[in-house]
């Protein structure tokens, strides 16, 4: 009794952990370049147990001894980077990655920073006056050098190439290059963390040339960069609604034998020589 209390109990623990990333997944089913989680479970030490010589009766056609499990857990919460939609919105300052990459943005001025697909960028005045692109949320999006992409206040237009360059229409007609927007692929993306504000972060103690490497947009690395365009989220919600219900009714079996268990408890105490 106390084995089958211990296994629900482990089980019923990983199964809350899913359902609040499915719950994550669902809430964020239209945020913009949002990726969804993906778990995995392992089962916990099983213990074989073997039983008796007094069991081996006339007609057993089963070994002697059983295993006993003690329920499973969720080791492991990772991004499925898997591309999402691409939604045309015509705005010059929304872009969309068409393959496995990331932008890199930076998240303080002590050099610290963080990766995203959302490209819903918009152009932001630092403390110092200079106008520079940035995410939704104030972010300053990395160029190629790991410096700021700055903005002119005489450029009337910008454009983004597949490639990511950045150019500026000046009142005469002529262009000038802003800047190149760095990308970078994870190699290991279960190293990474989804952190606020819809960014993902290396772990720590875990160097980011280990997890992370630049890349360039080109139709070698089947990477291209497409303005005017955002992608969307690649929860698919009927995909994350059937794996809510086969959660909960797993969660539902866990608690049953728990009380189940605890009843059985309840009634050995109650015995009476």
């Amino acid at each position: 009794m106390n084995g089958s209390m211990i296994s629900a109990m482990a089980s019923m623990g990983g199964l809350q952990q899913k359902l609040d990333m499915l719950a994550d997944n669902i809430a964020n089913v239209n945020t913009v370049g949002y990726k969804r989680k993906v778990g995995t479970f392992e089962d916990l030490l099983t213990t074989l147990k073997e039983q008796p010589e007094a069991f081996d009766q006339p007609g057993r056609l089963t070994p002697l001894g059983f295993n006993q499990g003690w329920g499973s857990r969720l080791t492991m919460i990772e991004p499925d980077f898997s591309q999402g939609p691409l939604q045309q919105t015509d705005q010059p300052f929304d872009v969309a990655i068409e393959g496995n990459a990331l932008f890199q943005v930076q998240v303080d001025d002590a050099g610290h920073v963080a990766y995203t697909r959302g490209g819903s960028f918009d152009t932001t005045f630092t403390r110092n006056g200079i106008n520079i692109l940035t995410t939704k949320d104030g972010y300053p999006v990395s160029s190629v050098d790991n410096q700021a992409i700055e903005i002119p206040a005489d450029v009337q237009g910008v454009q983004i190439d597949a490639s990511g360059n950045v150019v500026g229409t000046l009142p005469g007609g002529a262009i000038v290059q802003l800047g190149r927007l760095k990308l970078v692929q994870a190699d290991k993306p279960g190293l990474l963390t989804q952190v606020a504000d819809n960014l993902f972060a290396v772990a720590d103690g875990v160097q980011a040339s280990d997890v992370l490497h630049d890349v360039t947009a080109t139709a070698e690395s089947k990477i291209a960069v497409k303005q005017g365009y955002l992608e969307q989220s690649n929860v698919v919600l009927a995909d994350e609604m059937t794996d809510l219900i086969s959660v909960q009714r797993a969660y539902q079996l866990s608690a049953r034998a728990l009380t189940s268990s605890d009843n059985m408890m309840g009634l050995a105490n109650n015995l009476r020589a």
